[in-house]
């Protein structure tokens, strides 16, 4: 507890430091590491790098969250629907090598600039225009699947509803 107290405040004392003040690190026979700003005997001096500061905008410059939910909401507004083809909800299959191709469709077709974007596990694992993403190498088991409509930032503007599937592989064990 000693031991943590001690880097504790060596941490705040190196935090706290201004990039003109030296500080000082010693190590006694019991391992105990004491930081401080007087130099001691047989301790050694820190380099302590300088302290990064951010200047944050001003309340009244930055737009407020929800004004910024209602502009991708519109964006997105004008499907009126969008989720998968293939492979469905509750869906098992067997597929030999855990490939994948993912089918998915909305109403209307994709604005231009916007892209299908699939989400695997909660990972992103393609992006289309096409509505055809093919996934290699899928793990045996249980997966969800979720599609977006993304912009060219790559803003979601549409989510579809997701889904789970199983894929069923072959078992190398002998």
């Amino acid at each position: 507890m000693k031991a943590l107290i001690t880097l504790a405040s060596g941490m705040l004392l190196l935090t706290a430091s201004t990039c003109w003040a030296e500080v000082y690190r010693h190590v006694d026979a019991q391992g105990n590491v004491t930081y401080s700003d007087e130099p001691m005997k047989g301790g050694e001096t820190v380099k302590v790098k300088p302290v990064t500061t951010i200047t944050l905008p001003k309340p009244e410059a930055v737009r407020e969250p929800q004004k910024l939910r209602e502009e991708v909401k519109r964006k997105g507004a004008s499907y009126d629907d969008l989720g998968f083809a293939y492979p469905q909800d509750d869906q098992a299959f067997h597929s030999g090598n855990g490939t994948v191709t993912f089918e998915v469709r909305s109403t209307p077709g994709l604005k231009p600039g916007h892209k299908y974007e699939i989400t695997l596990d909660g990972q992103p694992v393609g992006q289309s225009t096409s509505g055809s993403v093919t996934v290699p190498n899928i793990d045996r088991g249980t997966h969800n699947a979720a599609v977006h409509i993304v912009d060219r930032d790559g803003v979601q503007v549409k989510t579809g509803k997701p889904i789970r599937f199983t894929v069923h592989r072959p078992s190398i064990a002998r």
